[in-house]
């Protein structure tokens, strides 16, 4: 613990887990209200342009939660995110704001303690912030809203590796559908037959499009193993098949995923966020229902475990 925080802080943890409503295998943490007030308190001199800058500023923000919740809190998230029985969790800021500097202070220090978070490409920061709105013109399903956000894993077009995947919601209005989908492999039943296929383990090439402002060429396989097991790496959008096996492997293998029993939808209220290992989940998101003044702001956050 960083000997400049505050030293009267209770170290007592101020948290409660339990099993996720609408998810058989996240976990929901409680948080308490008190705690994170005094938190936000603690930061309030710290600006986001601060955070973009300094790296160390945002482990600094990670130090200052684990003051207010508990030594123990860092361990609790780093333990479940690694943990196959579950590999994610929600939680939230419990209404004490909504402000969206806080909410980006308050995703900034649940990420990073985790681990050291990656350079998002399509903002040039260490996080993104982005709309899904009535109208828009981008290349890919990322904010279109009324298309299926098919299931895929994040960092499949960029050579440093993603362990893990944070989203939180800052706003919402007009919003019907829209719902996050979760899937873990353990729960895709079709998935073995897609793993024992050869092209299974076949490097396949991603490419990004334009807006993601990434110029690598990658190669990986769909399926491999790593630390956590079986492990996935796909989008359909950006891998390139060189051949048509490849492509209807591919096809196959989206659909299948799309039409899994075990792919449940999870609503995230405005203030809260989700982390996923990005390893053996996959996600998407619902198309929503239509309407002009549809408004929904998320921030995305995506890094390491730490060393």
């Amino acid at each position: 613990m960083n000997a400049t925080l505050p030293q009267h802080l209770s170290q007592k943890a101020r948290y409660e887990i339990s099993p996720h409503p609408e998810h058989p295998r996240l976990l929901h943490l409680h948080l308490d209200a008190q705690a994170l007030a005094g938190f936000l308190d603690d930061v309030r001199h710290i600006d986001v342009q601060n955070l973009e800058y300094v790296p160390f500023m945002r482990f600094h923000l990670a130090r200052a939660l684990v003051a207010r919740l508990g030594e123990d809190f860092a361990a609790t998230l780093v333990r479940i995110v690694k943990d196959r029985r579950h590999g994610g969790f929600t939680l939230g800021l419990e209404g004490v704001s909504e402000d969206s500097a806080d909410f980006v202070k308050f995703g900034t220090a649940i990420g990073h303690l985790l681990g050291p978070s990656n350079h998002d490409s399509m903002s040039g920061a260490y996080y993104a912030r982005f709309l899904v709105k009535h109208t828009d013109a981008s290349d890919s399903y990322l904010r279109q809203a009324y298309r299926l956000f098919t299931m895929h894993t994040d960092g499949t077009f960029v050579s440093e590796a993603t362990d893990w995947l944070l989203m939180m919601k800052f706003a919402e209005q007009h919003a019907a559908g829209g719902e996050s989908r979760f899937l873990h492999l353990d729960d895709w039943s079709e998935c073995e037959r897609f793993v024992q296929d050869p092209l299974g383990s076949q490097p396949m090439l991603y490419k990004a499009p334009g807006s993601k402002n990434v110029s690598d060429r990658v190669e990986r396989p769909v399926f491999f193993l790593g630390e956590f097991g079986l492990s996935i790496s796909f989008i359909d959008q950006f891998v390139q098949p060189a051949n048509g096996a490849q492509a209807a492997y591919l096809q196959a293998l989206s659909e299948s995923m799309e039409s899994s029993p075990g792919t449940r939808t999870v609503g995230l209220p405005v203030g809260d966020l989700v982390v996923l290992n990005n390893y053996f989940y996959v996600h998407g998101r619902a198309p929503f229902e239509r309407n002009e003044q549809l408004h929904r702001e998320l921030m995305r956050l995506r890094g390491t475990f730490a060393q």
